[in-house]
C-alpha cells in the first residue's frame, strides 16, 4: 500500500530509502567560514558553587581538559568529471579531543569524511598527520590516530546521568578562533534525530544553550568537574541557543568499535514510523478513504516500509501500530529506534502489533542497515 501522507511532525526512519536531513541543520564544520557572530545572552555565571572552592569553576575544567583539545584541519579533492586531470580541493575545519595518551582523537565523521589528507594540530603548536582509524556516518563519530605519545588525555564522565540545568562548558575552533571556551547549560536529554531534523542518525542527542558555531563541531562539552560529557555535533541555523552533542557513552561505544573493527554495523528494519497521535489517526484514516484505521491510543505508526527489507519479509504493513518490542512496551518511536539498535542482526525479534483492531505477533529478523 503506497500512501501520500501530509503528517505535520518529522518522523523516524530506520531505512535509507527515507534518509533526508532538514537544510537548516547543518553539521557545524560545514556552515559557512564568513558567518555573522552574533552576542548572545548569557546568564551571569555564580563566582563559586556550594562546596567547590575554586573561584572559577569554569576556568578550572578548562585547564584541566583544553590541552587535549585539538583542531582538525581536513581537505580532498573533487575529481573532475570531465577527462581533464586535477579537481578542486575542499577544505575544512573542526575539533577533536584526546581519549588516550597514545594519540587516539575522537571527532565527529563529518570533518574528516572522505578526506584526503587530515592535519591535528595540539593546543601547543605541535602537529601530526592523523589517519582515519574509522568513521560511523549514523552516529556521526570518528576515530582518528597521530603517532605520538605521553599526549594528555580527557577524562570521560557518564551521559547517563546528566540533568537539564547542569552548566555545559564547550570547547572547540569555531569560525577559525582556536581553543574558544563557552559556557551554558544542558537544555535537555535524549532529543531523537527526528526531533533535531536529522532522521538518518541514530542518537539520542544532548541539547545545550553553549555557544556552538562553526569549526566546533567533534569538539567535546564538558561538565563543571571538565569531564567530557558530550561531542558538539550539530546546530540550527537561524537559531540561537540551539546546539546539540552527542553523548558520550555513545560516542564512547561506538568508537570502541570502530578501533576494534574499523567499522560498526547497526541493525535495520525498514520502516518508516512515527509516535501516534489523535490528529495522525485522522489524517491515516482519511489520506488512505478509511483503508487504514488505527485503533489503539499510543505506540508507534508504521508510516512506510522498504522494499524487499526485513519489515517487507516479516509482513509488517502501514498502519501497523508497534506495541511492543521484545515484550517491552514501546511508546515513541525513539523506543523503537532504541529497541532496534540494542537487537541482533540476524536474530529474531518478536513485534507486537495493532492491525485495524487485531493484537497480532509479528517475528522479523534485522538485517544490517545498508551503507549504499
Amino acid at each position: 500500500m503506497s500512501l501520500n501522507f501530509s503528517l505535520n511532525k518529522s518522523v523516524t526512519y530506520l531505512s535509507l530509502l527515507f534518509v533526508g536531513a532538514t537544510a537548516s541543520l547543518l553539521g557545524t564544520q560545514l556552515l559557512p567560514t564568513n558567518a555573522v557572530l552574533v552576542q548572545q545572552q548569557v546568564a551571569q555565571l555564580p563566582s563559586a558553587l556550594p562546596g567547590n572552592t575554586d573561584s572559577n569553576f569554569i576556568a578550572a575544567a578548562v585547564e584541566r581538559t583544553g590541552p587535549a583539545v585539538v583542531r582538525i584541519d581536513s581537505s580532498r579533492t573533487m575529481r573532475n568529471r570531465s577527462a581533464r586531470p586535477g579537481g578542486r580541493v575542499v577544505q575544512g575545519t573542526g575539533s577533536g579531543f584526546i581519549i588516550q595518551s597514545d594519540g587516539l582523537i575522537l571527532t565527529n565523521a563529518h570533518v574528516v569524511n572522505r578526506a584526503d589528507t587530515v592535519t591535528v594540530t595540539l593546543r601547543d603548536g605541535r602537529n601530526f598527520t592523523g589517519k582515519v582509524l574509522g568513521q560511523d556516518q549514523l552516529t556521526d563519530v570518528a576515530v582518528v590516530k597521530i603517532q605520538a605519545n605521553n599526549l594528555p588525555a580527557v577524562n570521560l564522565g557518564n551521559s547517563e546521568q546528566l540533568r537539564p540545568g547542569e552548566w555545559a562548558i564547550a570547547i572547540g575552533n569555531p569560525l577559525g578562533l582556536d581553543n574558544t571556551v563557552t559556557a551554558g547549560i544542558i537544555s535537555a536529554t535524549g532529543r531523537s534525530s527526528s526531533d533535531v531534523g536529522v532522521p538518518d542518525k541514530r542518537i539520542g542527542f544532548i541539547q545545550t544553550d553553549a555557544a556552538i558555531n562553526p569549526g566546533n563541531s567533534g569538539g567535546p562539552l564538558l561538565n563543571q568537574q571538565g569531564q567530557v560529557i558530550g561531542m558538539n555535533t550539530a546546530i540550527i541555523g537561524g537559531a540561537q541557543g540551539l546546539g546539540f552533542a552527542i553523548p558520550i557513552n555513545r560516542a564512547q561505544q561506538i568508537a570502541n568499535q570502530l578501533i576494534a573493527e574499523g567499522r560498526v554495523t547497526h541493525p535495520y528494519l525498514g520502516v518508516q514510523m512515527t509516535t501516534l497521535t489523535p490528529d495522525l489517526r485522522e489524517t491515516l484514516s482519511r489520506d488512505s478513504n478509511g483503508r487504514v484505521q488505527v485503533q489503539p491510543n499510543q505506540g508507534v505508526v508504521i508510516v512506510g516500509v522498504a522494499q524487499n527489507s526485513p519489515a517487507a519479509r516479516a509482513g509488517l504493513r502501514t498502519g501497523d501500530v508497534i506495541q511492543q518490542i521484545n515484550g517491552q512496551a514501546v511508546k515513541t518511536a525513539a523506543d523503537v529506534q532504541q529497541a532496534v539498535e540494542n537487537s541482533r542482526i540476524g536474530v529474531s525479534l518478536p513485534l507486537q502489533v495493532s492491525r485495524n483492531g487485531s493484537n497480532l505477533t509479528v517475528s522479523i529478523s534485522p538485517a544490517e542497515f545498508p551503507t549504499s
